[in-house]
This record gives C-alpha cells, sequence and structure tokens, in this order.
C-alpha cells in the first residue's frame, strides 16, 4: 500500500511523527509511506487552497516534502506532483494537536487535506488527539493515538463504508480521547456535535509601535455535547469516528423548502 501522509500543524510538528509510524504499520514492509506537509503550521486553516500564488515545494528527505501551502495544498502536490507517476492508495491527516472534533471541525486545516483527498476520490481519514487534563502532561500526549491508531485505521480499511455519493465520497474523521492509552474504553460510532455557547472570538493586541492586531480566540473544549456525538464520546473515554462527505446541502430541509418556496 502507498500512503500520502499530510497535517497542519507543519512538518515538524511531534504528531506527524505519530502518524508516520501509523502508516508504516498499516502500509507494512513493502508498503510506502510519503510525507508533504506544511512548511510551517497551518491550524485553522480549513480547506483553503493557494489558488492566486503558487506553492514551494523543498524535498527534505526520502519521500519527505515540506510544501510552503496549506494540507489541502499538500494534498494536491502529492497527487499531482511528489507522487504523479503513482497515487496513493489512502491519505492520513494528522495527528492534529487537540480534538477536531464538533465545531472544530469546520476550521480544521487536518480536516481541509482529507476533504481534499475525497474530492480526489482517494480513501482518506483524518486523526486527532484531544488534549485535557488526563494526558496533556504525559511524556507523550499523543500516547492514546499512538496505541490504538494503527488499529483505527485499519478497522475502517477492512469494515469501514466507503461510498460516494453523487460527486462526493465518504472521508472519516477520527479524533482520540483525551486519555493515556490504557484508559480508552474503546471506539463509538459518532455524528458531528456541537459544543453550547462556544464560539471562536478575537482578543485585541496592541503592538509597542501603537498598531492593533487581533488575536483570534477559541473556547472551552470539555463541555458536554449531545449524546452518541464526537465531542462527547472522547470526554466520556472513547475513540470516535464519525464518517463525512463535503456535501454542505442540508437534505432534510430540501423537500419542506420546495413546498414553501416553488
Amino acid at each position: 500500500m502507498r500512503i500520502l501522509i499530510t497535517n497542519d500543524d507543519g512538518i515538524n510538528a511531534p504528531g506527524l511523527a505519530t502518524l508516520h509510524q501509523i502508516a508504516s504499520d498499516i502500509a507494512g514492509p513493502r508498503g510506502e509511506v510519503w510525507t508533504v506537509a506544511p512548511a510551517f503550521e497551518q491550524s485553522g486553516v480549513g480547506h483553503c487552497i493557494s489558488y492566486t500564488h503558487p506553492t514551494m515545494i523543498a524535498k527534505l528527505g526520502d519521500k519527505r516534502f515540506a510544501a510552503e501551502g496549506s494540507p489541502a495544498d499538500c494534498v494536491l502536490a502529492g497527487l499531482y506532483h511528489v507522487m504523479k507517476d503513482a497515487a496513493p492508495d489512502l491519505v492520513l491527516s494528522g495527528v492534529n494537536r487537540g480534538n477536531n472534533a464538533a465545531e472544530n471541525t469546520l476550521y480544521s486545516g487536518t480536516i481541509g487535506a482529507v476533504i481534499e483527498a475525497a474530492l480526489q476520490g482517494i480513501p482518506a481519514i483524518a486523526l486527532s488527539q484531544f488534549f485535557g487534563p488526563g494526558n496533556k502532561d504525559l511524556a507523550d500526549p499523543f500516547e492514546a493515538a499512538a496505541a490504538h491508531g494503527a488499529a483505527t485505521v485499519r478497522a475502517l480499511l477492512d469494515r469501514g463504508i466507503w461510498t460516494q455519493t453523487d460527486a462526493y465520497t465518504t472521508f472519516y474523521n477520527v479524533n482520540f480521547a483525551p486519555l493515556p492509552a490504557a484508559s480508552v474504553k474503546g471506539l463509538k460510532v459518532t455524528t458531528q456535535g456541537r459544543r453550547p455557547d462556544v464560539n471562536f472570538s478575537v482578543q485585541a493586541d496592541r503592538s509597542p509601535t501603537g498598531r492593533d492586531f487581533l488575536w483570534v480566540r477559541g473556547g472551552p473544549q470539555h463541555g458536554a455535547t449531545a449524546p452518541g456525538t464526537d465531542a462527547q464520546a472522547n470526554l466520556d473515554g472513547y475513540t470516535s469516528v464519525t464518517p463525512m462527505r463535503a456535501d454542505l446541502t442540508a437534505h432534510d430541509m430540501v423537500s419542506k423548502l420546495k413546498g414553501l418556496l416553488e
């Protein structure tokens, strides 16, 4: 198996090293793991692509490249430049430093990479490590992802549903519980949640030169979400697996809206 890995935390992020171990386990001794990751951190860029300017790319080692662009740019670089002679069988993105559950999913560059892979028809899985009091002070806070990542990916490859509706291929969003590996209770299939009253905001700051700057701030991450949702499963001690598509249509509203407007 040929696997392309990327992330949004950057080429030197510890979570990418964890993902390389997971991918190497999945690929096996006869497989290949290729890395194309952002040269610098790209957290929160979502599914953006560098449409109006070129992306510089540099080879750092065997099957290891850094691109001056977004995670989605890295997927495009992998498919159409680095691995153009033989496409990957799988794209993995992560392991993100922090959860990409609930509303975080909509902002995530880690998710943006797998959206792009799915749009290109390549099976893709995003992996993120929830951080919290149970794991943030561990020698390796990615311990749960490192211990359970390969088994989770293998289960999805062997028994997951990889369907295509119209032009939108299924991809998967995996979040590991904020716990030591031995404390993780198992795996739960979930829906995307929403943390009540949690939104991004900005904090103003003034530089020594008198210029005003705004820092984007996130909200609390450990509030309860609805039963059966991703963030709640993580807080309950489980690895969450959420099937997703890039189709943003509110399908439950279409028939009713037709009756109102047509």
